[in-house]
């Protein structure tokens, strides 16, 4: 199939070029722009409780949404508010009022806190759960102007902080964020490719071909996630950037460092491109084919965050695969030797080449490589049974923005629950109107649960059947300890709600109770369902039921030494207080799956090598030297596009961008550099039973008698 792949291609490479402008402006010219949402409630199942307890919020109060945006005042010069200060903010407050600034609701201000170091006027949008329309998020910019405005000359400062205020800063650091993951991306690419091929022509091309790709790629997963109405997390972006660029050029890599050997075995520019398609092909589908397929596996997630990812990244990666096998083919085709200029170093292999060398020394002594590799993946997955997750997705954002400073000022005078305050409410299952005494005192019940600072009065819905209770937490409700306080002392106190009603609890605290619950059930289903998978795949690529097995359980040990680097790094000697829930299951596709290739490359180089005559370690000796330099240089442009992450700012992102592209290091420098070769040159010819035995090798390889490899694809 690979070889008549290759023949197309190169046979006609415009046609296929032609192809795919016309896809590109197809694509592009009509796909929605990709939406993004950080509003975690949206990723869970109807069936939880804090989906269903803001479902009747919502239907309960529709005018009366708790406050989105919160403007904090304090003095300028730290001291506590005068009376006068009170009646500028009383004042600020009315006349912002009859404003009847566009999306917002009502407009109330609050008493000073008790030791009057903070004043608060609180503001509503109505229906607003998080998700902002165009209207809502230039109100936030409207009233950040007057308030700017309201406080020139005075005595007072202000800010706006909250949900909706937070979501705007959050989705202007998202942007920068992801300006700054291409850039460095890009950069990372550029430089690393100069620096192993030394021609400009080479460095461009993967740079722009995968840029074109990017464009389709995320066309296609806008109009996916449009028909399938998924909803993306604003994080997707910035990964599909990496995805895009580090994965795709990963797959030129592998095609274009087998050209270059085939042009140095003295093929000619077409047919060497033939060869390469037809010996590389398979490993980069089948590698492609692994990725693809563990993301996929994400659409068994009860989560909405991963049903989305799942398939976007699938869109991304099918999408370079194919550019990488038919446009880069085709361009380099047109372009021949031409693409290596000006250096000539692509005309002769190096002498005393490193590679060469560590594959000597790892086939004379591949117990002491296994061993080594081993104990280096074991010693640090010890750390990871210290691993705490956290529910918060914009935990650790950038401390720099007017929600988070002004976050902050209100902790001053107020529980530090204020900003993410959680609803009890009570609904009634008889039919009948609420009875107000019985709710008065069970708010006097919610008033004594240990963690809780404050508890509002009941809010009655119009017919008297709903009642909302604003719980205050003395912690702030995105942390583990209000998680605690919800989960245990909270819901049986909300368990003790009058006769004829039941209780439900929602807010922040309460949806993340519910995903670390939603996360159980995933991490049951999703990993073993993506390991399977990714196991037959390998049988299949390998005709092997052997090599597979201990494939997998290098990368599972190098999925597990990857979480004890994060852990000792971020919580050991960063001192935080866990790390963000979602890394365990990205970090286990992206290094399971992306790791994956490196073992693949490596593993069918060794069973080409095994098949053409060589002696197990002689075997893993040349596998080493030849597909070493492709597993270090794609290994190295892919865990460097994932470190940029590392520069979006943010926890969740950098310690995504750590946990990766430590994780794809590993998978490149220890697992399939030295632990994947040196475990089969150990286990010998049976690593590829039943497909390949002894009987069914070649004659003894002697260099320089290399049959010529279209002769060899045919056989």
């Amino acid at each position: 199939m690979f070889l008549r792949l290759g023949r197309g291609v190169v046979g006609h490479p415009w046609r296929v070029i032609g192809l795919w402008v016309i896809v590109a402006v197809v694509v592009i010219g009509f796909a929605p722009k990709l939406a993004t949402t950080t509003n975690e409630a949206s990723f869970l199942p109807s069936h939880y409780q804090s989906v269903q307890a803001l479902d009747l919020q919502q239907k309960a109060f529709p005018n009366a949404a708790a406050p989105a945006a919160i403007i904090v005042f304090e003095r300028a010069d730290g001291h506590a508010l005068t009376s006068a200060d009170s009646a500028q903010v009383t004042a600020f407050a009315a006349r912002l009022a009859t404003q009847h600034v566009p999306a917002l609701g009502v407009v109330q201000a609050g008493a000073p806190s008790s030791n009057r170091l903070v004043e608060a006027i609180f503001v509503q949008m109505p229906n607003s759960s998080g998700e902002l329309t165009k209207a809502q998020t230039a109100a936030i910019g409207t009233l950040r102007s007057d308030v700017s405005s309201a406080t020139a000359g005075t005595d007072l400062r202000a800010g706006v902080t909250g949900t909706a205020a937070q979501f705007v800063d959050q989705q202007q650091s998202g942007n920068r964020a992801n300006a700054i993951v291409f850039a460095g991306t890009i950069g990372l690419i550029i430089i690393l490719l100069l620096l192993i091929f030394r021609s400009p022509v080479i460095t461009l091309l993967p740079v722009l071909a995968i840029g074109v790709v990017s464009e389709i790629a995320t066309g296609l997963i806008a109009s996916a996630s449009k028909a399938l109405n998924l909803n993306v997390d604003n994080t997707v972006t910035a990964m599909l950037i990496v995805v895009l660029f580090g994965v795709g050029t990963d797959y030129i890599l592998f095609l274009l460092f087998r050209y270059r050997e085939r042009l140095r075995a003295g093929d000619d520019p077409k047919t060497a491109m033939i060869s390469a398609i037809t010996r590389v092909g398979p490993a980069i589908a089948t590698a492609a084919g692994a990725v693809i397929i563990a993301f996929l596996a994400l659409t068994l997630s009860s989560l909405g965050i991963f049903r989305s990812l799942g398939p976007a990244l699938a869109i991304a990666v099918a999408t370079t695969l194919i550019a990488g096998l038919t446009l880069i083919p085709a361009v380099v085709s047109l372009l021949g030797t031409k693409v290596f200029w000006p250096s000539s170093a692509w005309k002769s292999e190096p002498k005393g080449a490193r590679f060469d060398m560590l594959g000597r020394n790892l086939g004379r002594f591949p117990g002491r490589f296994a061993l080594g590799s081993g104990g280096v993946l074991v010693i640090l997955a010890i750390a990871a049974i210290g691993f705490h997750p956290t529910f918060n997705l914009t935990s650790g954002s950038d401390t720099t923005t007017q929600s988070a400073v002004y976050g902050n000022v209100l902790l001053k005078g107020f529980p530090a629950g204020s900003t993410e305050p959680t609803d009890v409410l009570v609904e009634s299952t008889t039919g009948r109107s609420l009875d107000v005494p019985a709710l008065n005192a069970y708010r006097d019940r919610l008033a004594a649960v240990p963690g809780v600072a404050q508890v509002g009065a009941p809010r009655l819905s119009g017919d008297h059947k709903v009642a909302d209770y604003q719980v205050l937490l003395s912690v702030s409700g995105e942390s583990n300890a209000a998680m605690a306080i919800v989960r245990g002392p909270l819901q049986q106190a909300a368990g003790t709600a009058p006769t004829g009603t039941k209780a439900m609890i929602g807010g922040i605290s309460s949806v993340f109770v519910d995903l670390q619950v939603a996360m159980d059930h995933d991490y049951a289903i999703v990993f073993p369902v993506a390991a399977v998978l990714i196991l037959l795949i390998l049988g299949l690529l390998l005709q092997s039921v052997v090599a597979p097995w201990y494939l997998m359980a290098a990368v599972g040990l190098g999925f597990a030494a990857t979480l004890g680097a994060a852990v000792a790094v971020f919580q050991d000697l960063g001192g935080s207080t866990g790390l963000t829930f979602i890394l365990p299951i990205v970090m286990y596709l992206f290094v399971v799956a992306l790791g994956t290739d490196y073992n693949i490359l490596m593993i069918s180089r060794l069973r080409e090598e095994a098949k053409e005559g060589r002696n197990p370690h002689d075997a893993a000796a040349m596998a080493v030297r030849y597909a070493g330099p492709t597993i270090a240089s794609a290994g190295l442009i892919l865990a460097g596009s994932f470190a940029s992450l590392i520069l979006a700012g943010g926890s969740t992102l950098g310690q995504m961008g750590f946990a990766i592209s430590f994780g794809i290091a590993m998978a490149a420098f220890v697992m399939a550099m030295f632990l994947t070769p040196a475990i089969t040159a150990l286990i010998g010819h049976r690593a590829w039973w039943p497909g390949h035995s002894d009987e069914e090798r070649r004659p003894p390889y002697r260099p320089g008698t290399e049959r010529p490899v279209l002769v060899a694809a045919v056989d």
